[in-house]
């Protein structure tokens, strides 16, 4: 049973289930401070009934309780995988502890980008996060890491590609290149022709497409192909970049991931130098090549991916991330709330939204690590611990 601290007085508390995804209308939460509704909107207090928003008092409201601080929308870690770790699925107990993970940092929406198992339960728990998802991840057959991806041939993605659209809940991943052990390094895994007709498939059953890409040559065939975003994007260039912003492909830079780089690279150089080279290349212009990105128009996004070898909860880490990649600040806040929700069609802190928000000591418009430190987290209008 959720349960609150006195009347008119900060409040804490535990959560269950969606039985209280319905509060009594008599029984408010009052969120006062700063409320940073977006980046210029500021007001100084909202109300929770029902779970959802509303910037009126509520008329009929006899049991009030009240938060204090800076409150911003619930953050949005749009790269990351619940359900998976670096062997493949894992069962619901991992898989709650994944999302736990998420919701303590302050992530309450996040997109999973591939995950084999089957995570729709979470859907019917109100202390978990939100997760939008992009259904199993599509890769060329021994193309990508073992038990992840349906792995499959270029005369079967458009089929692929369909059932993956009708399982996820708007979006399609696919792996766009990876080591080729033959060639010794990152290439592309499809035909032009295999990827325009993939997307157009997808687009037609109304989903949306993005591909994981850490090289250079895949980038060309599928922005003109009509993919919608792509994931890391260590290999924009100067070439790639404008066609990027000319179409509108959105990009989930994943830093706090890139950042392993280094690593990887070392444990593979004896046995492909010229791909443990290529990844120390990628790496090492990593922020040069995000902040131009940025500086040509490109929607940047933040995605922790989380889930495969990287731990969940890292969604502060990445905004900072960003802001050392040389975004302003306040863009680098705007990639996990305002705009990244606006992007994946889900409200922020409109009126009747969703009261999905997380509220800190300090402004964290001013220092985005203050991200790092929720002092309480309200998902369905209710303050979970």
């Amino acid at each position: 049973m959720r349960e609150f601290g006195g009347a008119d007085g900060d409040v804490g508390g535990l959560a269950d289930g969606r039985a209280d995804r319905h509060a009594d209308g008599h029984v408010a939460l009052r969120v006062k401070g700063r409320i940073l509704v977006g980046p210029e909107d500021v007001r100084d207090e909202l109300w929770v009934v029902g779970g959802r928003i509303t910037y009126d008092r509520p008329s009929l409201a006899r049991d009030v309780r009240t938060v204090e601080g800076w409150a911003l929308p619930g953050l949005v870690d749009a790269h990351c995988h619940v359900g998976l770790d670096r062997h493949g699925a894992v069962d619901a107990a991992t898989s709650e502890k994944q999302a736990i993970e998420d919701r303590e940092a302050g992530a309450l929406l996040l997109r999973d980008a591939g995950s084999p198992a089957d995570t729709r339960w979470i859907d019917d728990r109100a202390d978990l996060p939100k997760i939008i998802r992009a259904g199993r991840h599509i890769a060329r057959t021994r193309r990508y890491i073992r038990n992840y991806a349906h792995e499959i041939e270029p005369e079967d993605l458009v089929a692929y590609v369909a059932g993956e659209a009708k399982r996820g809940d708007g979006w399609v991943k696919l792996v766009g290149d990876w080591i080729d052990r033959e060639a010794g390094d990152l290439t592309p895994c499809w035909p032009r022709g295999a990827v325009e007709a993939a997307i157009a498939e997808a687009h037609r059953l109304g989903a949306r497409v993005t591909a994981h890409c850490f090289a250079e040559d895949s980038l060309r065939d599928l922005v003109e192909a009509g993919i919608d975003c792509v994931e890391h994007a260590t290999g924009l260039t100067e070439e790639t970049i404008p066609l990027f912003a000319e179409r509108g492909v959105a990009i989930v830079p994943t830093l706090v991931n890139i950042a392993t780089f280094p690593r990887l690279a070392a444990g593979g150089e004896a046995r492909y130098p010229r791909w443990s080279a290529h990844m120390n290349r990628l790496h090492a212009r990593r922020y040069d090549t995000v902040r131009a990105a940025y500086d040509a128009g490109i929607p940047v996004f933040t995605g922790t991916d989380a889930g495969g070898g990287l731990a969940h909860g890292l969604v502060g880490a990445e905004v900072a991330e960003l802001v050392t990649a040389g975004l302003p600040p306040l863009a680098a806040l705007s990639a996990a709330t305002w705009s990244a929700r606006a992007w994946l069609g889900r409200p922020a802190l409109e009126e009747g939204a969703p009261a999905d928000l997380v509220v800190y000591e300090e402004d964290p418009r001013a220092d985005v690590r203050t991200l790092t430190s929720p002092r309480r987290i309200v998902l369905d209008g209710h303050v979970v611990a």
